[in-house]
């Protein structure tokens, strides 16, 4: 599974399309991965597994998301204001 997982970062170009997000406007798909990388990371680090499955997520956000808005929710995640469960 681990191998499968590289082959596809490793062939990754940008967000493929997503099913839950059919429209134009990707707003909710960018904060969604945003939201699953970092539940994804907290929850194998608790468990002390690798987390290179979380990095396909990390690459869907960075690639749809503004980086204006990551850099915000970065420093809320620091801060504990973060408006999102994770």
């Amino acid at each position: 599974m681990a191998d499968d997982i590289q082959e596809q970062l490793k062939s990754y170009k940008t967000a493929p399309f997503d099913a839950r997000f059919p429209n134009q406007n990707q707003t909710k798909n960018c904060f969604q991965n945003y939201l699953d990388f970092h539940r994804c990371t907290k929850a194998l680090t608790a468990k002390g597994a690798d987390t290179t499955r979380c990095e396909w997520f990390r690459r869907v956000y960075k690639s749809i998301c503004p980086m204006s808005w990551v850099s915000k929710w970065n420093d809320q995640l620091e801060e504990g204001t973060f408006p999102g469960k994770i």
